[in-house]
């Protein structure tokens, strides 16, 4: 006997007040099968197998039946061949208008939109879908095997940023991130069945290095007082970059910078606000150089796209004769360690950068602990030839 429902959350895994899954549930030979519809509502709003209390109510419904049909169509297509009911074949019936040429890629596509994610974070997401329809050996859903992934993990290893150089570990393991992402997302939606990447746990790593770049007090002083066009692009790029050496701020916050979130206390600007990209809450006091910029630019900070940032950002480290390419995060990186150096606490620094935990900060620690193990080096060499010359 083959019956279908509709059912909400039949592992029961939405918490109270939380959304949870409208599915279609299947039941062949006294064993139950369930189809994502992508629906997702309140517990109180279901109700008789249907949508209620909801404006969208009658959307959501005509959705629901849809896909309920286009399952029991597969059933009863399959009974009139003669051929195996299975889950699968019901699964690519229901989603047939996905599985086409480039049906991947198509159904990314279209779930952009409903991803709910805030811009800085959805650029991540069209960059990945443009590098997968340069690839073009992963469109279609068939196409996700493991060794697949490799192949592509390979590809991705040859690419080369602006400047000419690979792009770095920690920029692949984000394009790895957010089709994993994806993939799980068709997952809980019935499109496929498993995700390739439940297996390859560990295999691409991000990469990250114990320490991190940063400006020394003398670089920092030569970027502020380089002389530049007034009104220039690159003028505007080196003013953003002291703002962030003196706040901490990363790219994402510089440009949503809004000095009506700050009010003035104590003599100084001050916010406790949240990260944009984490939702990390972080509190922030304007020092004199940030200010100085602000008064510049009428308390309103220029804004610049993130790759002419960056652009722009090599071409001032060059004039101010610094041989670590510049760009943006390296401000943060530096705002943290020269407050550590300042005297200033581990967790304190951790609150002003918007730090999840103490661990992401003490990269900064380590940076500062490897620079006083460099300065001993150097002044054991000099100390090694003063000896060596007067025997």
């Amino acid at each position: 006997m083959i019956t279908s429902s509709v059912v909400f959350d039949h592992r029961s895994r939405a918490k109270r007040g939380d959304e949870g899954p409208v599915e279609i549930r299947v039941t062949l030979e006294r064993k139950s099968y369930y189809l994502q519809t992508g629906v997702k509502i309140l517990r109180q709003e279901f109700a008789g197998g249907s949508v209620v209390d909801r404006a969208d109510a009658d959307v959501l419904n005509s959705r629901i039946r849809i896909i309920k049909e286009r399952a029991m169509a597969a059933i009863n297509e399959c009974l009139a061949n003669g051929t195996p009911i299975d889950i699968p074949t019901i699964r690519k019936r229901v989603w047939g208008s996905s599985m086409g040429d480039h049906s991947m890629l198509n159904w990314i596509e279209d779930q952009l939109p409903l991803l709910g994610l805030k811009e800085g974070t959805l650029k991540h997401y069209r960059t990945l879908l443009l590098r997968l329809r340069e690839y073009e050996l992963l469109t279609n859903w068939h196409d996700l095997t493991t060794e697949n992934l490799y192949k592509w993990n390979a590809w991705l290893h040859s690419l080369k940023g602006w400047d000419g150089k690979p792009i770095s570990d920690a920029a692949v393991y984000n394009y790895h991130k957010c089709l994993k992402a994806l993939i799980s997302r068709a997952c809980r939606m019935g499109v496929v069945t498993t995700n390739p990447y439940d297996r390859l746990r560990g295999e691409f790593r991000r990469g990250d290095r114990e320490t991190v770049d940063y400006l020394t007090e003398d670089e920092m002083q030569r970027i502020q007082q380089l002389d530049l066009d007034p009104g220039s692009t690159l003028e505007k790029a080196r003013d953003l970059f002291v703002f962030q050496m003196y706040t901490g701020l990363s790219y994402t916050d510089l440009m949503a910078f809004d000095i009506k979130n700050y009010r003035f206390e104590d003599g100084m600007w001050t916010t406790v606000a949240e990260r944009i990209k984490t939702g990390v809450s972080y509190i922030s006091r304007l020092l004199p150089p940030a200010v100085q910029i602000l008064e510049k630019y009428d308390y309103k900070l220029p804004h610049l796209d993130n790759s002419d940032y960056n652009r722009n950002l090599k071409g001032i480290g060059v004039a101010a004769g610094i041989s670590v390419p510049l760009h943006s995060h390296m401000a943060r990186h530096t705002f943290a360690t020269w407050m550590l150096s300042q005297g200033i606490s581990l967790d304190s620094v951790s609150v002003m950068v918007g730090h999840t935990n103490t661990v992401q900060t003490r990269r900064y620690a380590k940076t500062l602990a490897k620079t006083v193990r460099d300065d001993f080096d150097k002044v054991a060499e000099k100390l090694k030839t003063a000896i060596s010359s007067q025997t």
